[in-house]
């Protein structure tokens, strides 16, 4: 029996290694940069979309983004301790050792995706994959977090890097297009309504770190009128796409998500807890994934 416990233990410890070490990477963050890059892609390259490229493109920003996901966790493992959502991280629970060799490695693999960007889809989609990059492990991470509530509005610009980066795919004058830099200020708006939502959910988390979020400043009910400001801005700036070359089936998917999205802010409005608050978190969500799919299917002429 003990020998059978035992092997439980360390096939359960070894289990336990894995998950930490899958967590450190931020996947689910580097998945949703991976597939900005990929409908940024779309927008430029249209009917001449490449799965292949797309795909190549996708595992080097997921790769680049894990990387800076990884910085942020090394970084912030005190923050990480004082927060009921975090504190089950790797490098704060100590099955990763925080030290050089892990800083070595997380650097190694925000270079290797930002090389494979470089590798499958050339310079300029490189260029903004290190920026985006940059932008999250050092602007955010290292400049802003502590210091500022505006820290995700300017953190934000990550994710408008990583449509560029698709776009970059194609050429550096695609980058530019009115279609792409509408799309691009779509995710800039976006992600300050995705986080506050969030920061009103885990707003003691937050206080009892220290960190400068809108609601631990100034109040969840402030905050909840600003997210809804700010989604209308969003739902508005989100359908001009529409008018620049995705057409009708996009605007009605933009149309609906925004609605939802919306309809979620209110409640949070209403009744500014921390259960509405995750509500209007996962509701952003929703609608992030449906523009960035809409945009993809009519811009390849899927629909």
């Amino acid at each position: 029996m003990r020998a059978g416990s035992a092997a439980r233990v360390e096939v359960g410890s070894e289990a336990g290694r894995l998950r930490a070490f899958l967590t450190l990477w931020k996947p689910r963050i580097g998945v949703a940069i991976g597939f900005t890059g990929v409908a940024g892609y779309a927008l430029a390259a249209r009917e001449a979309f490449d799965p292949a490229l797309a795909a190549a493109l996708f595992a080097g920003m997921l790769l680049a983004a894990g990387g800076a996901g990884a910085f942020n966790q090394y970084v912030e493992r005190d923050l990480d301790a004082c927060m009921r959502r975090t504190r089950a991280r790797p490098f704060v629970t100590g099955e990763l050792r925080a030290g050089p060799v892990w800083l070595a490695a997380i650097l190694a693999v925000a270079v290797s995706g930002v090389a494979l960007t470089a590798w499958a889809a050339g310079p300029w989609a490189a260029a903004a994959t290190a920026g985006g990059t940059f932008v999250y492990a050092v602007v955010y991470t290292l400049w802003l977090k502590r210091r500022t509530c505006w820290n995700i509005v300017i953190g934000g610009l990550a994710g408008s890097l990583a449509l560029l980066a698709g776009a970059g795919a194609v050429s550096a004058s695609a980058m530019g297009s009115p279609l792409v830099l509408a799309f691009a200020l779509v995710l800039f708006l976006w992600t300050p309504s995705h986080f506050w939502s969030l920061a009103i959910a885990l707003r003691e988390d937050y206080r009892a770190a220290g960190v400068p979020m809108l609601p631990v400043l100034h109040g969840p009910e402030l905050t909840a009128r600003v997210v809804l400001a700010n989604t209308i801005v969003l739902v508005g700036a989100s359908l001009v796409p529409a008018a620049l070359g995705l057409g009708a089936g996009y605007a009605v998917a933009a149309a609906l998500a925004g609605g939802f999205f919306l309809w979620h802010n209110l409640r949070q409005l209403r009744d500014p807890t921390p259960a509405a608050g995750r509500a209007s978190f996962l509701a952003s969500l929703v609608h992030l994934g449906a523009l960035l799919g809409a945009a993809t299917l009519a811009a390849t002429g899927a629909w």
